[in-house]
């Protein structure tokens, strides 16, 4: 087995939105925001998810996009 396939030398998965995935529960943490309302930001398609089996993952990206559209300039 060479050196660069060993497990210890694989980078972390990065989704297609880019960046690592995020729980539900780590965004909600973040936004500072109940489970339930990352849950209704993702179904409204407002989040962009992935999702595995049952559980939903957010790319890093992904909540960085729906920050920055977040922002309005206020007065």
């Amino acid at each position: 087995m060479a050196e660069n396939s060993e497990r210890g030398d694989v980078p972390p998965f990065s989704g297609a939105a880019g960046g690592p995935f995020l729980t539900v529960a780590e965004v909600a943490t973040t936004l500072r925001v109940s489970k339930m309302s990352v849950y209704r930001l993702i179904h409204s398609g407002q989040l962009e998810a992935v999702r595995f089996n049952r559980s939903f993952r957010v790319s890093e990206k992904a909540l960085e996009a729906y920050l920055q559209g977040a922002y309005y300039d206020v007065g």
